[in-house]
């Protein structure tokens, strides 16, 4: 019985959370399309176009440009970067033990998979530019949309709170873990959104995507 009720439950976890991520990749696509088409004027460097024009320059101007901040985010975007290398090593040491790469844990090989998607992602939108940044980087106009360091951090972090619970048992590590991550992700956010590097609707944009993106992978482990 109680086997049939926990099996039962995680089916509604994956079915739920693979609904969620569905609806926000959607969601994330719509938003991506209206950036384009709403209130779009030329306010951007060079005179570049942008959408949402009168919010997004209002929250600018609101924020100003804090480039120590925007210094600070851009390093600190290196630690969702060691999180996927510490998958990494933990999925090659499987391997090299286990003697088959299908014989790593399914969890494991999905999270690469999962990386190597959020890594297209980010790529993608660095090679098709939606906006640019509001002010130039180095002297470089740069790809704005969607908040390149927002899509690591929210992408991975989620990633090491679920890992750690699937793995750990001990109740204190957890907790510890899934605090620090949380008000790292948030400082990560916040800092990028008030460093005046990004626009407004490029930090939703992120944010949008990254969950879906993550609901999806967790309903696919909880599947198979």
């Amino acid at each position: 019985m109680e086997r049939k009720e926990a099996k039962r439950g995680k089916e509604k976890d994956w079915k739920r959370s693979l609904l969620w991520g569905s609806m926000e990749v959607s969601a994330f696509v719509i938003w991506t399309l209206l950036i384009q088409v709403v209130d779009v004027q030329p306010v951007g460097q060079n005179g570049t176009k942008v959408g949402f024009a009168t919010l997004n320059v209002w929250f600018h101007e609101v924020t100003g440009v804090r480039m120590a901040l925007y210094t600070i985010t851009d390093w600190l975007g290196l630690v969702p970067i060691a999180v996927c290398m510490g998958f990494g090593v933990l999925g090659f040491f499987q391997w090299v033990k286990r003697k088959r790469l299908l014989k790593v844990d399914c969890d494991i090989l999905l999270l690469g998979i999962y990386y190597v998607i959020v890594i297209v992602c980010y790529l993608v939108f660095e090679m098709i530019p939606i906006n640019y940044r509001p002010v130039p980087i180095d002297g470089r106009m740069e790809a704005s949309y969607p908040s390149s360091t927002t899509l690591l951090v929210l992408g991975v972090m989620p990633t090491l709170v679920y890992q750690t619970r699937r793995r750990v048992r001990k109740s204190l590590v957890i907790r510890v873990v899934c605090s620090l991550t949380g008000i790292f992700s948030v400082y990560m956010v916040l800092g990028r959104l008030l460093s005046g590097v990004h626009w407004f609707t490029d930090i939703v944009g992120s944010v949008i995507l990254s969950t879906g993106l993550f609901c999806i992978y967790k309903a696919v482990v909880l599947r198979v």
